[in-house]
């Protein structure tokens, strides 16, 4: 019961954190680098810097609330409470900069393939 009345705590504290910061929407598809134009590629480009800048503003804002979360409560928080914290911004973290890497990946997949395209 203890455990439970604690883990009610945790989900407690750290539902208001990160209300504001809005996961930002990766694209879902790229032009075909072996059949696209150079202004598709470009546009593409264009979507994928706005996304990776989204994704870095995404990251600073957890890292500002998960900040704020720990500052406000600084003197009751419990260990096991900060680092519950830490724990989900972490993975939080981790997850935006996995999918932005991912997202990354398939688009330069594109642009190698347009860029060997564009050489024959």
């Amino acid at each position: 019961m203890k455990k439970l009345s604690c883990l009610v705590v945790l989900v407690a504290l750290t539902s208001p954190a990160w209300a504001d910061c809005s996961y930002p929407k990766a694209p879902t598809k790229f032009p075909n680098g072996k059949t696209s134009t150079k202004d598709e590629m470009v546009a593409a480009m264009k979507v994928n810097k706005t996304y990776q800048g989204d994704v870095t503003a995404y990251l600073e804002c957890l890292k500002a609330e998960n900040e704020a979360a720990l500052a406000k409560d600084a003197a009751t928080l419990t260990d096991d409470q900060r680092k519950a914290l830490n724990a989900r911004y972490t993975q939080k973290n981790d997850a935006a900069v996995d999918e932005a890497q991912k997202v990354a990946d398939r688009f330069n997949e594109q642009v190698r393939a347009f860029n060997a395209k564009e050489k024959k």
